[in-house]
């Protein structure tokens, strides 16, 4: 039997859903008006679009006519401090975000405007300032074709930053590392995930606790968000050096589609989706959450892929609508990819931040008290719609202290890079506490 459906079929034997009312521990703060003719500001793969270091939260997004807007703010306070920058991005591409990161002594480091594009990199001109250098190159190497940038930000306040070098389809995954001693960007790998120029992979990154950084991607062998397929996994103990595979395996690099861990297989042609999100415990077990159509079905469901004693998927949805997944560019779908945090201040508690047409396109999650059992506790965080919104939080203050503050605006996004014709809509900060 194919492996996708016994899953489907042993898995849905143990779903239960229960709906509940909004959590009490939550407030909604609003920052300014944002561009919402697309999802621009609202995309999954920002790393991150809102960002703590100490006592100070920073965010940032473009407005009405594209220029990329800085807010900062004192933790758990209403008042917002907003700066408008003199830099632009072409927010008719939803593609093209702004990514941000905050050193170890609070600098803002920035990457925005990137399908394809030359390197746009600034950073802040001293710590917790929105005053921002002019444009400047990270190592110099390798950027003048660079989608997906992405920041995080390791123990020591030294900085990783990933991004595809080259096309969807033909790309690979690049890394540089900042040295907080020095103020200076190093390579640490031209090609870390090898494409070998038949295929790319869309990845999703986590720090854990201990500084492992985790791994996990898709791969696409062409522009065509149809040829997805499978899920893999690597991890890095020494800072992104040396790579290994789950059970400890050092990969030899780079990484190819020959010498991969696979920790879930998936088909071509079931509506695998990309870059959604991954995180790990405090005992660095991994976990991803995505979706896809389970075999012989063209409904897709969100699924939660895990290490334990090896690799296993849960199936979390019962979704009922159907959809399927093809052709290039930002696509316009019913459901968002889903973020994964996981919770254990009263036992290890997985939880799912998306969004769905089937729950009236809100901020909603999805909670699972015992994954022995399956069980997801489903609640809403608004009772209004956000459109085509996908949820980004802030990693630092989740991991640090268990708060869960997300990124949230209204915003429309037709198939295909087409706008959806909107008044610009408030951005706002959504706080919740488990």
């Amino acid at each position: 039997m194919n492996i996708i459906l016994a899953f489907h079929w042993i898995i849905c034997l143990s779903i239960v859903i229960l709906s509940v009312s909004p959590a009490d521990a939550q407030r909604l703060t609003a920052i300014g008006e944002g561009w919402s003719n697309t999802s621009v500001n609202t995309v999954i793969f920002r790393k991150n679009s809102v960002v703590t270091h100490k006592h100070k939260q920073f965010t940032a997004f473009y407005d009405s006519s594209g220029f990329m807007i800085l807010a900062k703010r004192r933790l758990h306070t209403d008042r917002w401090t907003i700066k408008k920058t003199s830099f632009q991005g072409d927010v008719k591409d939803a593609h093209n975000s702004i990514s941000i990161m905050t050193d170890g002594r609070g600098c803002l480091h920035i990457a925005w405007n990137h399908h394809n594009d030359p390197l746009n990199y600034v950073k802040s001109t001293k710590a917790f300032s929105l005053d921002l250098t002019p444009k400047i190159p990270m190592t110099g190497e390798d950027e003048k074709c660079i989608s997906y940038p992405e920041f995080y930000r390791l123990p020591d306040g030294d900085l990783i930053f990933m991004y595809r070098s080259g096309a969807s389809g033909s790309g690979n995954l690049s890394m540089n590392r900042y040295s907080l001693k020095t103020e200076k960007w190093s390579r640490l790998h031209d090609v870390l995930i090898d494409g070998e120029n038949e295929r790319n992979a869309y990845w999703q990154a986590c720090i854990d606790k201990y500084g492992t950084i985790h791994l996990s991607w898709v791969w696409r062998e062409s522009p065509d968000v149809a040829s997805n397929h499978d899920l893999c996994y690597a991890n890095s103990d020494d800072g992104g050096i040396t790579w290994k595979k789950s059970d400890g395996t050092v990969y030899t690099l780079p990484i190819t589609s020959a010498t991969a861990e696979y920790a879930c297989r998936i088909p071509q042609k079931s509506g695998l989706i990309n870059q959604t999100s991954m995180t790990a415990d405090s005992q660095g077990r991994p976990y991803i959450v995505t979706y896809w159509s389970p075999y012989g079905t063209d409904v897709p469901q969100y699924f939660l892929v895990y290490r334990d004693d090896g690799w296993k998927t849960l199936q979390v949805s019962r979704r009922t609508t159907p959809f399927s997944l093809s052709g290039g560019g930002t696509k316009k779908i019913p459901v968002s990819r889903p973020q994964v945090i996981v919770t254990e201040k009263d036992g290890l508690q997985p939880v799912m931040i998306f969004r769905d047409t089937e729950r009236q396109n809100r901020v909603s999650l999805a909670v699972c008290k015992d994954l022995s059992s399956n069980i997801w506790e489903y609640r809403d965080l608004t009772g209004f719609s956000v459109g085509d919104w996908e949820p980004t939080y802030d990693s630092e203050l989740w991991r640090n202290y268990e708060l869960l503050h997300i990124f949230v605006q209204k915003v429309g996004q037709g198939d295909a890079e087409q706008m959806e014709l909107t008044d610009p809509q408030p951005v706002y900060i959504l706080e919740w506490k488990p």
